[in-house]
């Protein structure tokens, strides 16, 4: 019984799809961590191996990263001339900046980040090549499947750190540009207000949380074209493999992150 299958099932089957769900969350967090396990673990890495993930690191962040920067650089340049105006207009400009660091760099950019890997990349889990390799038991074709998943896994959650970390480098200069020009006597209040954003707690639940994106948006897409192989594709569904649940623990991590700095 798939889990989306909730909706249509007699209350007698709803202990065998809360079963089915456990099982699949189960199965989703054993794989992502045999994927850890291999991806550090020095024999993962033979030559085919290091090109296998040399080629997804470029697909999934060089190839893109001009284009994300380019345009996460563009919208937080729109978002930043609008908290400036509306702060200087309720006379709030010395809180100005800290809030365009805590919304944009701590919360928007990591979430946009994970979410354009997710829609480029982890979603469309390489499916044309895992399924057959899951559905064959031979030794060459279990080879072939752990060299495919360690390189897509370490890929895509390379790509979110990458793309997060320096779109946020850009947005912290976007920032010091708009708020103090190009004149370096800013840069004592510039560093007392960041440094006093990123405090220490803030900067390791920042990089826990932006490392917990890069994990979700590897792991889960590759649990559901595994899961799929297994169990078989629910015809009635035209999403990708993993959606929803991705999505949702997307929004529980960042939930989770708002949750412990905030209250």
């Amino acid at each position: 019984m798939r889990a989306n299958s909730f909706l249509y099932s007699k209350p007698s089957q709803w202990g065998r799809w809360a079963t089915h769900l456990a099982a699949s969350w189960w199965r989703m967090l054993f794989l992502g961590a045999v994927a850890l396990v291999l991806a550090f673990s020095p024999s993962t890495y033979t030559r085919a191996h290091r090109v296998a993930t040399a080629r997804q690191i470029y697909l999934g962040a060089w190839q893109v990263l001009p284009w994300f920067t380019a345009l996460s650089a563009l919208v937080s340049l729109v978002i930043i001339r609008i908290v400036l105006v509306t702060a200087f207009s309720y006379g709030l400009s010395g809180f100005a900046l800290e809030m365009v660091v805590r919304v944009l760099v701590l919360e928007l950019i990591p979430l946009s980040a994970a979410l354009f890997v997710a829609l480029r990349a982890g979603m469309a889990f390489n499916t044309a090549a895992l399924e057959p390799l899951a559905a064959d038991q031979s030794p060459d074709a279990a080879w072939r499947l752990r060299r495919d998943l360690v390189a897509e896994v370490s890929g895509n959650a390379f790509a979110v750190l990458t793309l997060a970390m320096v779109s946020s480098v850009v947005v912290l200069v976007l920032a010091y540009l708009n708020v103090y020009g190009l004149s370096p006597y800013g840069l004592d209040d510039y560093t007392r207000t960041v440094g006093r954003v990123f405090e220490p707690a803030v900067t390791v639940g920042f990089a826990i949380k932006t490392v917990l994106f890069g994990l979700a948006v590897a792991v889960i897409p590759a649990a559901a074209i595994l899961e799929i192989q297994r169990f078989g594709r629910d015809s009635t569904s035209t999403m990708q493999p993993g959606a929803v649940r991705l999505l949702f623990v997307l929004l529980v991590i960042e939930a989770g992150s708002l949750a412990v700095k905030y209250f």
